[in-house]
């Protein structure tokens, strides 16, 4: 199996907070198309390094808990904005080095 078969982070859970996907799987979870998914990723819809990411030029993976709650809070973004901020904190790369 590829690297790019599998779900990035802690679980296959969808309410773990770094479950990425591919195109098919977001798909059936959300009954959105591939086109509009791709639509949304280059109109700006839905952010690069937030909502979804590149791996290489042929793989998209779609981040499963944000695009859960930006279609939950579709008509509030300030909910979903939180939403963001919160994983973004989770992120390892926003911690900051601790100093001996």
């Amino acid at each position: 199996m590829r690297p790019s078969d599998q779900f990035v982070g802690h679980s296959s859970q969808s309410h773990e907070p770094f479950r990425f996907v591919k195109k098919r799987e977001i798909s059936k979870m959300t009954g959105l198309s591939g086109d509009t998914l791709k639509k949304y990723r280059l109109s700006g819809i839905l952010c690069e390094d937030i909502h979804w990411i590149r791996v290489n030029s042929k793989v998209v993976l779609y981040n499963v808990p944000l695009i859960m709650d930006w279609l939950q809070n579709i008509n509030d973004p300030q909910a979903h904005h939180r939403a963001i901020e919160a994983y973004q904190a989770m992120l390892l790369s926003s911690k900051k080095a601790r100093r001996n």
